[in-house]
């Protein structure tokens, strides 16, 4: 990886002027109906799989093919959108396979469990998995390069996806209501949404002022993606000690809130714990979008790097805090907690990865080094606290965690470089006062 000084740099545009253009919207809208299919479909397939009479080791197989699929697919999926640069032929693909979420579950998935559970278990898994535990880095390495090259904050555009996750949570309870199977037809119709959304989604034709920066991405007029630049990235040192963090920690983020919601059960004594925390967590996916609106100025201050240790030191905080201060009301601010947490996460992963990476790969980058990475830490730590929880119990299982955190963070924190004086091709300057930073990240 070289660097090279650059005269100038564009200033950062504000939110407010992000909000009058249409390519803003047009991105924005794809990350609410993209996440609004994700949360209706995680939100509501455990229910709909136990109405189906699916037992409860069939289910977990769903969960588990998914996530080996994912694990397969992420590779092949970054290297294939690296290559493709700014062409939306492999987001099509994801689109299209979520079009067909409503007829595959009615006519496809339901008949299969009567026939074999196991069987539909792991074709069920392999299609959720072409949707969203696979098609989810496609949806954002494809954004996250369309900002750039359009010239707004991928994180200003990205809060419509927590807008979304709150919205089809609530709106989702109205239509299992009334028909569950109309869950799925709903994220078909999402997907109809979607897909007109992404054909006229605007992307740069190389002769234009949004075509900043676009001849640094494979796909428009860049360097082809090769074996050896894969490597390179491999063997850095900073993407070393970025999958160390992403393992470590995005990994445990998830565990954490795999089973807290059973942990917080047992201390609620003002009514119905289900129901306080499905609001609980309503409040904290609305809250978590108003912050991604202040988040990209945060992390543009503080460093990408240190944005990613800010999310670790609030995760560690939320695992302490859930072991030592149980009251009811208190598990309720670490679980809030997470609407700061989450947009740090966010933001500062794809500016880490695009500032210190080359970005002609920063698909393979987002794929590899959080996606594939974070997938590997779930696999391993969701069994091995699974376990803990029946033999040393929450508490003490939380404070093993903890250790988890602070030892992956103190890793990373030794082998990542800082990026505050570091700006991808294409992007505007990430300094307060608008001049240039001291380098640039070339493409070669």
């Amino acid at each position: 990886m070289t660097t090279s000084t650059t005269p100038a740099a564009e200033p950062r545009p504000s939110a407010l002027e992000s909000l009058r253009r249409g390519v803003f919207w047009n991105y924005g809208g794809l990350f609410f109906f993209y996440f609004a299919i994700w949360q209706l479909a995680f939100t509501f397939l455990p229910l709909w799989l136990a109405r189906e009479g699916m037992g409860t080791g069939a289910i977990g197989v769903v969960s588990t093919v998914s996530a080996i699929t994912a694990l397969a697919l992420q590779p092949v999926y970054g290297f294939l959108q690296d290559r493709l640069g700014f062409k939306k032929y492999l987001f099509a693909f994801v689109v299209l396979c979520a079009a067909f979420m409503g007829p595959f579950f009615v006519f496809v998935f339901q008949p299969l469990i009567g026939v074999n559970e196991y069987l539909a278990a792991v074709v069920g898994g392999v299609f959720l998995s072409l949707c969203l535990n696979s098609g989810v880095g496609v949806v954002e390495a494809f954004s996250e390069r369309a900002s750039r090259a359009n010239g707004y904050e991928y994180g200003h555009a990205r809060l419509f996806g927590s807008l979304a996750g709150g919205t089809a949570a609530l709106v989702g309870g109205f239509i299992w209501a009334a028909n569950p199977d109309s869950i799925w037809w709903a994220g078909s119709v999402s997907a109809i949404v979607l897909g007109t959304l992404l054909f006229v989604a605007r992307v740069p034709r190389g002769d234009g002022a949004d075509a900043a920066g676009a001849a640094a991405d494979a796909g428009s007029g860049g360097t082809k993606v090769s074996k050896e630049t894969v490597l390179a990235l491999l063997r850095d040192r900073n993407f070393l000690g970025f999958v160390v963090l992403m393992f470590g920690t995005a990994a445990l983020y998830d565990v954490f809130d795999q089973q807290f919601p059973n942990y917080f059960a047992t201390f609620v004594v003002s009514g119905d714990p289900e129901v306080l925390f499905s609001r609980v967590v309503a409040v904290q996916i609305f809250a978590e979008a108003a912050f991604m609106v202040a988040a990209p100025f945060i992390v543009n201050r503080i460093g990408a790097r240190k944005g990613l240790m800010v999310f670790a030191a609030i995760l560690l905080v939320r695992v302490l805090g859930s072991a030592f201060f149980t009251h009811e009301w208190l598990l309720i601010a670490w679980r809030l907690l997470a609407a700061i947490e989450m947009p740090f996460l966010l933001v500062s992963v794809m500016k880490y990865i695009t500032r210190m990476f080359d970005v002609r790969i920063s698909a393979t980058a987002y794929m590899l080094g959080f996606n594939f990475a974070k997938q590997i830490g779930i696999a391993i730590f969701a069994s091995v606290f699974g376990a803990s929880y029946s033999v040393i119990g929450f508490a003490h299982s939380y404070l093993v965690m903890a250790g988890v955190i602070l030892a992956v963070t103190l890793v990373a924190r030794f082998l990542m470089a800082d990026d505050r004086d570091r700006v991808a091709p294409g992007a505007p300057s990430d300094r307060a006062d608008g001049g240039a930073p001291t380098h640039v990240l070339a493409s070669s």
